[in-house]
């Protein structure tokens, strides 16, 4: 180095450490209040959970009851089986008027559609959450209790587009693409 970039070094060397030694107190101590603050927080949290009755901090999901799951379908009901987090709700389906059922061999969504045929149902092939999205989209036929799975959708967002005679249409997208299945029944 000649003696010019020399000086400009030792300069900006020296320029560097004085920022340095003048702002550290100020981000240290900024360090420390902000530490100090959240951990007041998280005791005066505990504290008034205490005085608000809730002696276990960890309260387990809630059993869920039979229910109505479309309105209308009057003869299925549901019970919430699993929740994926963030994500749709897994459902145990059973008839309401008390007839065993295939239904209560599988796991289902929420969504039914009622067609002239019977019911079209969302059976879910898995309940782990890499799995899913897998569904068979099945027919329940109530009055001789039989479920026919009618195709394979891989995404949560379909729907039944039109129904011809004897001809299902199902559109569905995923995010990214979307597409079109036609089921002959």
């Amino acid at each position: 180095m000649n003696k010019i970039q020399l000086f400009f070094h030792h300069f900006f060397r020296y320029i560097w450490n004085f920022i340095f030694i003048v702002s550290y107190p100020v981000l240290a101590s900024f360090g420390i209040l902000f530490i100090g603050i959240t951990y007041c927080f998280s005791a005066l949290s505990k504290v008034l959970t205490k005085i608000r009755g809730g002696n276990e901090v960890d309260q387990e999901m809630e059993k869920s009851e039979w229910e109505k799951i479309s309105p209308q379908v009057d003869l299925i009901e549901g019970k919430v089986y699993k929740q994926i987090m963030f994500g749709p709700a897994c459902y145990s389906f059973r008839r309401n008027d008390g007839v065993p059922s295939v239904l209560e061999e599988h796991y289902f969504g929420k969504k039914i559609n009622l067609i002239d045929e019977g019911y079209l149902l969302e059976r879910w092939n898995s309940t782990e959450p890499k799995n899913l999205p897998d569904f068979d989209i099945c027919l329940y036929r109530p009055d001789d209790d039989s479920l026919v799975s009618l195709t394979n959708i891989k995404c949560f967002d379909w729907h039944l587009a039109e129904k011809e005679e004897n001809l299902l249409n199902f559109k569905w997208f995923d995010g990214t693409q979307g597409g079109e299945v036609k089921i002959a029944l």
